[in-house]
């Protein structure tokens, strides 16, 4: 049985020699799922699985470049790197696992392989979102204890979130793996196969306390960069326009971060809630296909706009720039 490995989709396996559309070719049944066709598609694989692939693979590309100019390069192990390099990590291992989605899906179809990679998909998003949130508390305490950030001990802090984050994110990729899926009660899937309704109202929730988190945090943030612009300006004894200035566009870079970040994974943590496995599969593809986006645009976000990296960049493709010395960012802030 050809068994989709993200999609949920309840209609009949097709007959020897039948195509697998994409979309009813005809309509929909009674209960609102996808029919499949015998007359022959210009397309025998899914376009919207096609797509998927092709966002794993520009994701996989992107943070496989952020991760070994960390790993490679000795200057980057501060905190704020070593979070960074989390989030490319767990981005990487979701590229990854799009492509073996897709390669598992049309080439080698198995309910075991099913579990295996959707509880692969689950680790990496999860741990994706998860150093999100680490990179967010990194900040906000970058900020508040600006005069100790640099310590040992916030290293040792930054190691034990990063030991919590991945543990958290194994742990709910396990669950599918375990024994927690709808493989013998089909009537107990969700929107994503093999996923039980259940499982997936969790990570849902868990996804809405990582938002509000997120927004309560970059929010005293704001507040925190504001006082620091505002005492700057008042021992100058006015308002300099770059203080201004420099506020101003710290507060759009947090504005970005978050829009991104939730346009991207609300659609999809909404419709987790509330679709049902009955429903046309093109709905979980149109809200699950933005949430990888997330992946693509984080390296863009919080690495490649970073002056170290990109100075390590520049010497590893051309070979001319020569270091004038290690430093290393204020704070996170600057990400």
């Amino acid at each position: 049985m050809n068994e989709s490995l993200v999609v949920n989709d309840s209609s009949a396996t097709p007959g020897a020699g039948e195509a697998l559309p994409w979309m009813e070719a005809e309509a929909l049944d009674h209960n609102g799922s996808l029919e499949f066709s015998t007359a022959p598609l210009d397309f025998p694989v899914n376009p919207w699985d096609i797509m998927l692939c092709m966002s794993g693979t520009v994701i996989a590309c992107e943070n496989a470049i952020v991760v070994a100019i960390i790993f490679y390069t000795p200057t980057l192990r501060t905190p704020m790197f070593v979070l960074i390099g989390s989030l490319a990590t767990a981005d990487l291992l979701a590229g990854m696992g799009l492509i073996l989605n897709f390669v598992f899906q049309y080439v080698i179809p198995s309910e075991t392989i099913s579990l295996v990679t959707v509880g692969f998909l689950v680790t990496s998003f999860t741990a994706s979102i998860s150093s999100l949130l680490a990179i967010t508390v990194d900040r906000y305490f970058s900020l508040y204890n600006a005069l100790t950030y640099f310590s040992e001990k916030t290293l040792q802090y930054v190691h034990l979130m990063l030991l919590g984050t991945w543990g958290v994110s194994l742990f709910l990729g396990l669950l599918p793996v375990l024994g927690w899926n709808c493989l013998d009660e089909p009537a107990s899937c969700s929107i994503v196969r093999p996923l039980t309704r259940s499982n997936v109202m969790l990570l849902a929730t868990s996804f809405f306390a990582i938002f509000v988190l997120m927004l309560t945090l970059y929010f005293k943030i704001c507040k925190i960069v504001c006082r620091h612009a505002h005492q700057i300006a008042l021992q100058q004894h006015f308002f300099a326009t770059s203080h201004y200035v420099a506020t101003k566009k710290g507060v759009s870079t947090l504005a970005i971060i978050l829009g991104t970040f939730g346009a991207s994974w609300l659609p999809f943590a909404i419709y987790c809630l509330v679709g049902e496995r009955e429903y046309p599969s093109v709905y979980t593809y149109a809200t699950l296909l933005p949430a990888t986006y997330n992946s693509m645009i984080n390296p863009i976000i919080y690495a490649y706009r970073n002056a170290e990296i990109q100075r390590s960049i520049y010497m590893l493709l051309c070979g001319c720039f020569q270091a004038n010395g290690a430093y290393r960012s204020r704070s996170p802030s600057e990400v």
